[in-house]
This record gives structure tokens, C-alpha cells and sequence, in this order.
């Protein structure tokens, strides 16, 4: 059992992995950038961590990774979700690899690539503004449409498809060469840390199939709350981005807007619009509108117009690519923006900027009224500016947001539920370990039980190590409780034997002649059970908790005796027919003495159950004609058979008032005589089988 303690040396173990691995990336990436190559090299310690410390330090040496090498070239770590993705994929590769099993590592890399090249390739579209860029792979992606026509999208994503295969493969190869070259020392005391038993999915526990694993409601926790704050957080961003790029375009046009409007001679307008070309200065006021609209490619229409009821009138107007302009002095209707702000055009107020999508575009629309030197407006100047950068802009913001949002998430969630795994899920998984398989019925048990729990050695500073100290207290005092109650249960036990005892003694010490037979029979008792557990002889009855009742029993099994009288108990003559009748109701007296004593204990208890089956049926034969009920074969109970084999050897080789002992050997062949017609010939096998415990009790005086 690990102990819940995260020691200083594997910190700097993981520390030094982390570190290590990530100068093997950026190395990479240098030896890449000094040969030119058109690969990237970047992942080279990403694979090995994954091979050596697990998903720990390779999710970390994955982002963290593009993060330093974003201080370079910012682009750099928008692809972070990237190499953590690749890191995931590598710690679930990592043991196959280790192993160089050809068709995994085939396999990884091709997963690598998959990564790398389409997910990488569709952030990099979405980075760009739903454009490739430019260099090597787009190059290599404009031949292969030629070759095979596919379309500038496919084409581009198979392009760097298959160059990241040939980067994966090569850094695979290197990280395995590296790999195989570690000290083993190494490998094993990583492979035993605490970091690398987290895994990226969690894996059902046999115990919990039906239910939600805590691990699992912990990351469903921490990815639910960083993903709606991080969305909220993404949300209010793209918002700020969105009306900051606005208030740019706004402002770009107002000043434009403005620098013209500064530059037109509001006194000449009315010239302006009744001749046209022909005033004066128009050409040169054309001329600086056309030269404005060439300043900023944003900037889509100029125009200069006056608002009047009957419609807008032209003054100024540039041709662009789309449309050709308007002709000076021409009405044309109000377009949608004119139309909604008209009466304040005509009143000559000044106009909200107005953004609308129509047939001429996504356009963000200024307007700087012009006045004449007495301060009467006299007309406008529009620029229409051109809102579809602001569109790829805002992809290329979200994907980028998006991408370190995700490999940020997988991050932090790696740490949390390694956190929460090593101070809340492995103490309660371990403790449940414990109780599991502990047991209470054995000193050793208890004692196994008690070791594990001092082993685990909580040490987390919060609720789960109070638990475990309550835990641990309540352990202690259970199994104080328990060795208590199995000292007095011992005592009781003995006491119970010994008045057994006793009482037993008090019936037979009436016959003169019986000496120690209580004893002996008891132990010949044991001997033949012992013998056939052995022999595995009804194997199915032979508990040792049957064995110790049937034992302890035993010496009850002429207890009936005691309504017998001395008389007959001790007469040295053969009985008559009417004293044998009277002795053979020992038995059946024996069972109703035993029957009050159940209705006194009122319950089941098999110790007495088996004390009145000695005591009613260790007569009855194995062929039927025993007494007191006739019964025959297995209908016989097995302690009662065992009595049986016991008490007439005790009786053959014991001194009675009407006999002399018999020997041993002579004994022994009776019982091999009658088994199966006076005996269980199995329990007879049994007691022949111990001969010489037989007769090693059949020679001990066993008197107390």
C-alpha cells in the first residue's frame, strides 16, 4: 500500500522529465530551422515523456512547449491545443511503443500526423483567415493538384498530411532511439511514481460500474466551470474585439471622411452640382477623393451628396472595380442608410455612423457634414467602409483563443485531477481497499487490517485525513471491541465445556465401570473427523465450526443416563429383556433433556442440535435395526455415526461391570467386521485409517 505523501525526490524527478523533455522539442526546432527543412521537429520530448513519466509531464512539455517558443514567433503558441493533442495521443501509444511493436507505432504515427497535419492544417486556415498562407506545404499542395485535381482545401490538407507523417516518423524514431539508450534504474522509478498512474480517460472501477466514478465528477466539475467561465471569458473577448475593430474602421473613416471634408469648398457646392466637370476645382477635389480611397484598402466608397426631398443628390463620386459612378447633379433614391437618417440629412444634423449588409457589401457607413463659411451645411461627405477583413479577422481571433483555450483546459484538468486524485480519490479508494479486504475473524486478520491502515498514512491537511484518523481510531477500538468479546466468548466457552464436562462425569461416575469413557469417547470423536476431513470424506459437512460442535458435544451423548437406575446402570450380570428396554431409553431421555435446554436458549443453536443428535441416535445402525428409531444409512446424522464407531470401540476395550476390557487388535477387527452393517463403513475407514492415534488415546488414562 503507497502511502499518500507526493516525496520530494519524485517532484524533482517530474521537474527534470518536464524540463528536459522540452529542451529535446526546442532543440529540434533549432536543428530544423538550421537545415531548412520543411518539417517542424517540435514533439521529440513530447514522446519520450509520454514513454517515460506518463501523462503528467507530457501534457505539460506539450504546452508548455509552444508557450516558450511563442516569445519568439507568437503563432507559435495558437498551436499549443495542437501539441497537447499530440501529447493525449502519445501517452496512449506509450506502452506499445516501449514494446516496438511495429504496427502500433506505425499506427501512432499516423495519429500524430492526422493531428499535426489536418487539425493542424484546418488552424492554420482558420488562423489565416480562411487562407493556407504561403511556403513550402502550399506549394507542395498547388502540385498535387495538378496532378490530381481536389480543390485548393483538400489539396492543402493532404500537403501537410503527408509532411507531418515524415516529421512524426522521424521524431518517433528519435524519442524510441533515446528511450532505449535511458538507464533502466531510471525507467522503473518513473514508472513507480505517483504522476504516472493518471490517465487520460478514466477507466471503470470493478466495484462502481453502475455509478459515477469520483474521479469522473471531479473533471466533470473543473472541465464544466473553466469551460463556461473560459466561454464567457471567449464571448466578452470576440465582443471587445469586434466593437474595438469597429470603433477602428469608424475612426478611420470619420478621419478620412473628415480630412476631405476639410478640403472642399462648401461655398462652391451649388457650382459644383450644376456644372460639374466644368466648375472650377472639381477635378482637383476628385482627384484627392480618389486619392484617399487608395490610401486604405478598407475604404470602398467616397462620395460627396446633398439630401433633399426629392431625392440624393450627387456632387462627387469615384468609380471603383464594381460600380461605375454616378454623374454629378444626378438624383438618385436614398439608399438604406440615407433612408433612415434622411430627415436629419435634410435638416443638417449630424449622422450616427450606420453599418448595413446589402447588395454593395458589408459596409460600416460614415458621414461629415460640410458647412460653408456662413455655417450652413450644405452637403456630405460618405465613406463607405469595407467590413469583410473584420469577418476573417474575427475566425482568425477565435481560432486562436479557441486553440490556447483548449490546451490550457487539458492542462489545468490533468493537474486538478491529479490533485484530486492523490488528496480525495486515492485516500477514499484506498481506505475502501481496506475495508474490502480486510478481515475481522482472525488475530492475524485484525492485526493485517490495523498494519494496511497505519501503512496509508494520510497526510492531506483537510477533511479526507480527519476521516482517515477518525477511521483509523475506529479501527483500533473495533478491533479492541472484538478481542474483548472473543476473550469473554473463550471464557464462556470453557465454562460451557466444563459444566459439559461435569455434568457428564456426574452421569457416568454412577457406573462403576465406565472410567474415562466420556473423555475418550470425545477424542475418538475428534480423531475420526479430523481423519476423513483429511481423506476428504463428506467434505461438504466437515466445517472446522461443525468439527468443534460435534467435539464439543461429544461428552452429552449419554446424558440420558442420568434417568437410568443405579441398578440397572450397574448391574454385573447380563440385563434382562425389560432392564435392556429401560437402559436403552437412555437415549431417548437423553434427547428431551437436551430439547428443554434448546426451548431454554430459545434460538437455533447447532451445538445443542448436535448434542441431541449424539444423544438420541449414536445407537442407530448403519443397517437399520439400531435403536431408538430404526434408522438406517446417511438417514442417520453424521455426528451420531461418528459416536457410534467411537463409543462401541471405548466400550469393547473399557473394563464393564459384565466384562473384561478386550484388546486393542481385537476391537479393531470388530469395527473392520461390522463396518457397513453396524457402521458408516467410510467413518469406520476413517477411525481404522488413524490407527495409531487410536491407540495412542486408547492407552492414556484421561481422567482429570
Amino acid at each position: 500500500m503507497q502511502k499518500m505523501k507526493f516525496s520530494r525526490k519524485s517532484a524533482f524527478t517530474l521537474i527534470g522529465i518536464i524540463a528536459v523533455s522540452i529542451m529535446l522539442n526546442i532543440l529540434g526546432t533549432r536543428v530544423n530551422a538550421l537545415f531548412g527543412l520543411p518539417l517542424f521537429i517540435d514533439n521529440i520530448g513530447t514522446v519520450l515523456a509520454a514513454m517515460v513519466g506518463g501523462y503528467i509531464p507530457c501534457i505539460t512539455v506539450g504546452f508548455l512547449t509552444n508557450i516558450i517558443l511563442g516569445f519568439a514567433d507568437s503563432y507559435t503558441m495558437y498551436y499549443c491545443v495542437i501539441s497537447v493533442l499530440i501529447a493525449v495521443a502519445a501517452v496512449t501509444f506509450a506502452e506499445k511503443l516501449q514494446r516496438l511493436k511495429i504496427r502500433y507505432i506505425l499506427l501512432a504515427v499516423l495519429t500524430f500526423a492526422a493531428l499535426g497535419g489536418i487539425v493542424g492544417g484546418l488552424l492554420t486556415w482558420l488562423i489565416n483567415g480562411l487562407s493556407f498562407g504561403e511556403g513550402f506545404a502550399v506549394d507542395m499542395a498547388q502540385n498535387i493538384n495538378n496532378v490530381i485535381p481536389m480543390g485548393y482545401f483538400a489539396s492543402n490538407l493532404l500537403s501537410n498530411f503527408l509532411i507531418d507523417f515524415v516529421d512524426k516518423a522521424l521524431i518517433t524514431v528519435i524519442a524510441l532511439i533515446i528511450y532505449k539508450l535511458l538507464p533502466m534504474k531510471l525507467i522503473y522509478f518513473t514508472h513507480s511514481a505517483s504522476w504516472y498512474y493518471i490517465t487520460p480517460f478514466d477507466r471503470a472501477d470493478l466495484h462502481n460500474r453502475k455509478r459515477v466514478s469520483l474521479r469522473m465528477k471531479t473533471t466533470l466539475v473543473i472541465a464544466v466551470s473553466i469551460t463556461v467561465v473560459t466561454s464567457c471569458a471567449i464571448g466578452i473577448s470576440i465582443l471587445q474585439y469586434h466593437n474595438s475593430t469597429v470603433a477602428e474602421f469608424e475612426e478611420n473613416g470619420r478621419y478620412a471622411a473628415g480630412f476631405i471634408a476639410e478640403k472642399l469648398d462648401a461655398d462652391r457646392v451649388d457650382e459644383f452640382l450644376e456644372k460639374g466637370y466644368e466648375a472650377r476645382g472639381y477635378s482637383d477635389t476628385e482627384e484627392l477623393l480618389s486619392t484617399v480611397i487608395s490610401v486604405s484598402p478598407e475604404i470602398k466608397y467616397i462620395y460627396v451628396y446633398r439630401v433633399e426631398q426629392d431625392g440624393t443628390h450627387v456632387i462627387f463620386d469615384i468609380d471603383t472595380a464594381d460600380i461605375k459612378a454616378d454623374e454629378p447633379g444626378a438624383v438618385i433614391p436614398y439608399d438604406s442608410s440615407i433612408q433612415k437618417y434622411a430627415d436629419k440629412f435634410i435638416a443638417g444634423e449630424e449622422i450616427p455612423t450606420d453599418i448595413t449588409s446589402d447588395q454593395y457589401g458589408w459596409l460600416l457607413s460614415v458621414y461629415q457634414p460640410v458647412a460653408d463659411s456662413s455655417g450652413k451645411v450644405r452637403c456630405y461627405v460618405g465613406v463607405d467602409m469595407e467590413m469583410k477583413r473584420l469577418r476573417s479577422d474575427e475566425f482568425s481571433f477565435l481560432a486562436k483563443i479557441i486553440s490556447l483555450f483548449i490546451g490550457f483546459l487539458i492542462v489545468i484538468r490533468t493537474y486538478a485531477v491529479w490533485i484530486a486524485e492523490y488528496h480525495i480519490v486515492k485516500p477514499i479508494n484506498s481506505l475502501a481497499h481496506i475495508s474490502r479486504h480486510s478481515s475481522y475473524d482472525t488475530p492475524e486478520g485484525r492485526e493485517r487490517w490495523i498494519s494496511m491502515l497505519e501503512a496509508l498514512n494520510i497526510r492531506t491537511g483537510d477533511e479526507i485525513e480527519t476521516l482517515y484518523e477518525e477511521y483509523k481510531k475506529a479501527a483500533h477500538n473495533t478491533v479492541r471491541y472484538i478481542e474483548e468479546i472473543q476473550s469473554k466468548s473463550e471464557q464462556l466457552t470453557k465454562l460451557q465445556n466444563g459444566l459439559i464436562l461435569v455434568l457428564a462425569d456426574m452421569v457416568e461416575s454412577r457406573d462403576q465401570c465406565t472410567g474415562d469413557h466420556v473423555f475418550k469417547t470425545a477424542a475418538y470423536t475428534e480423531i475420526i473427523l479430523r481423519q476423513m476431513q483429511r481423506e476428504e470424506i463428506y467434505a461438504d459437512q466437515l466445517s472446522e465450526e461443525y468439527i468443534a460442535e460435534v467435539v464439543n458435544s461429544a461428552p452429552l451423548h449419554d446424558v440420558g443416563k442420568i434417568t437410568v437406575s443405579d441398578v440397572i446402570l450397574n448391574k454385573p450380570g447380563r440385563l434382562t429383556g425389560e432392564e435392556f428396554r429401560i437402559m436403552q431409553s437412555h437415549t431417548t431421555e437423553g434427547g428431551k433433556i437436551i430439547d428443554k435446554a434448546i426451548a431454554i436458549v430459545d434460538e437455533d443453536s447447532e451445538y445443542l442440535n448436535e448434542a441431541k443428535n449424539l444423544a438420541l441416535y449414536h445407537h442407530e445402525k448403519w443397517n437399520g435395526k439400531g435403536y431408538p428409531t430404526g434408522l438406517k444409512g446417511e438417514e442417520i446424522p453424521l455426528s451420531a455415526r461418528v459416536m457410534a464407531v467411537a463409543d462401541v470401540f471405548d466400550a469393547l476395550v473399557s473394563r464393564r461391570s459384565y466384562k473384561e476390557p478386550f484388546t486393542i487388535e481385537k476391537a479393531l477387527d470388530i469395527i473392520r467386521k461390522d463396518a457397513g452393517s453396524h457402521f458408516d463403513p467410510h467413518v469406520a475407514k476413517a477411525f481404522l485409517d488413524a490407527e495409531e492415534e487410536v491407540r495412542y488415546v486408547a492407552n492414556l488414562n484421561m481422567e482429570p
